[in-house]
């Protein structure tokens, strides 16, 4: 995460109510380390897409981000993520990128990938299990986070498209490469996707959105990176947030026709807090706008 509180930015804080300002000088730094980090929550997304078929309405899809395993992240957290995942009964799970954390790669982090099989793996048995990179992974071993999805049975949807048939009808499922470090060819995507049928795009950094909306061809979009901010400061917001993660940070939003969702993530980078924004599984329900 990048940037800092300007003056004028500080003096904004300020419109935080005396209560919070109380709350958060005298507890909020033992909730933001010790308490939230480990309060995941479940939002349940309910969307309406004009070209999914009747045939998959219902359709439920799970998505994670951002595990940063090797940071605060560990197995037994991970572990109880994963858990909790089983407890929605997806359909689906979609994980869009940033599996490790930092910039070098060594033995600790031949382990973390190797924790992160391991968990992976049971779920990617039990439902169809879809991942793309983020910038992590770039600045650790993308070919190891690679070798990792593929390990875990996890299709890796950079700059590629799986399509998901019941009877006639499809769902085609979408990934670019980490729009920061990698190679984005969303043409080639669109050339691979048929024209019929509800398309959910994965792409780490959720500015792309602006891109992908404009092509017309998505329905969806999914991203993470941001963490939300991590803290969020009552009536005011995150203060700092990522580059490529500044202009849709948090939740659903519309671009264009197409709906954008950025998940909070359920790992966390330096330092190892969150404030007013727990960590995240989602989990989408599908339905169609109209019979198809």
């Amino acid at each position: 995460m990048q940037g800092k509180l300007s003056r004028r930015d500080f003096l904004k804080l300020l419109k935080v109510g005396a209560v919070d300002l109380v709350l958060l000088m005298a507890g909020g730094g033992g909730w933001s380390f010790l308490v939230e980090p480990n309060w995941i929550k479940v939002e349940h997304v309910n969307l309406k897409l004009p070209r999914l078929a009747q045939v998959f309405s219902g359709i439920r899809i799970a998505q994670i981000s951002d595990i940063h395993m090797g940071g605060w992240m560990n197995a037994r957290r991970l572990q109880r993520v994963a858990d909790l995942i089983v407890e929605q009964k997806p359909d689906l799970l979609l994980l869009t990128g940033d599996f490790l954390v930092g910039h070098i790669f060594d033995k600790n982090s031949e382990s973390y990938l190797q924790d992160l099989v391991d968990i992976l793996s049971p779920l990617a048995k039990s439902m169809p299990s879809f991942g793309i990179l983020g910038n992590h992974d770039y600045w650790t071993n993308p070919g190891a986070v690679r070798e990792m999805l593929k390990l875990a049975g996890i299709v890796e949807l950079t700059n590629a498209v799986f399509t998901v048939s019941r009877g006639d009808a499809n769902l085609h499922l979408c990934g670019v490469d980490d729009v920061w470090e990698g190679e984005v060819r969303l043409d080639d995507v669109i050339a691979k996707l048929s024209t019929d049928g509800a398309a959910i795009l994965l792409s780490h950094e959720p500015n792309f959105a602006d891109q992908s909306a404009a092509a017309g061809r998505f329905d969806l979009q999914v991203s993470g990176h941001s963490h939300g901010g991590q803290v969020v400061f009552p009536f005011y917001g995150p203060p700092i947030l990522p580059y490529l993660g500044q202009k849709y940070h948090t939740g659903l939003y519309r671009v264009g026709k197409m709906f954008q969702y950025t998940n909070r993530g359920v790992g966390m980078i330096d330092p190892p807090v969150r404030f007013n924004c727990p960590p995240e599984i989602t989990l989408f329900v599908l339905e169609p706008a109209y019979d198809a």
